[in-house]
């Protein structure tokens, strides 16, 4: 990656970090149960949000709550392996700032229907700025489920991001 693409993302996600901790209210995100995707769904890949990141955990509990199967991610080594939760506290540990479940990976990947993917922004076409790790960057080429990136309305980009090769855009947010 060219220093200047790196020195533009690094940028962004400072600059977009900082609006959303000045904006930060509770989002409702559960407008996305009304996605045709979501109806269609029986495995859902999700995330713990933290921080000022739109707030899945009522969503989260929503699709359990549903009769679906959830899947949140844990991060194993630079990858990321998705393990299905059952909504019990008990069942997470913290790893850094996010919570992680405990259990074994889900295997049957073809078997994911929609997979919520979060981003910091999302241009036009669908492609994302992620927080710089990579994690999905390498996950969502496995899969595929439909992805629905997950963003604030602000964060929604009228123009084109910094992109790499690696760069997957996601299918609706």
């Amino acid at each position: 990656m060219s220093t200047g693409r790196a020195d533009v993302k690094s940028n962004l996600r400072r600059r977009l970090r900082a609006q959303r901790e000045e904006r930060y209210i509770e989002h409702n995100l559960l407008h996305l149960l009304t996605l045709p995707e979501f109806s269609k769904a029986t495995v859902i890949a999700s995330y713990f949000s933290y921080g000022y990141e739109p707030n899945t955990i009522e969503l989260n509990q929503s699709i359990i709550n549903s009769g679906k199967t959830l899947l949140l991610p844990r991060i194993e080594g630079d990858q990321i392996i998705w393990v299905q939760w059952n909504g019990l506290s008990e069942n997470l540990k913290a790893n850094g700032n996010i919570q992680e479940p405990l259990g074994s990976a889900f295997e049957n990947l073809e078997a994911i229907d929609l997979v919520l993917v979060p981003a910091l922004a999302i241009d036009p076409e669908g492609f994302r700025l992620g927080q710089g790790g990579g994690y999905y960057d390498r996950a969502l080429p496995k899969l595929r489920a439909w992805k629905h990136g997950v963003v604030f309305n602000f964060e929604k980009m009228e123009h084109d991001l910094p992109r790499d090769s690696w760069d997957v855009p996601v299918s609706s947010w």
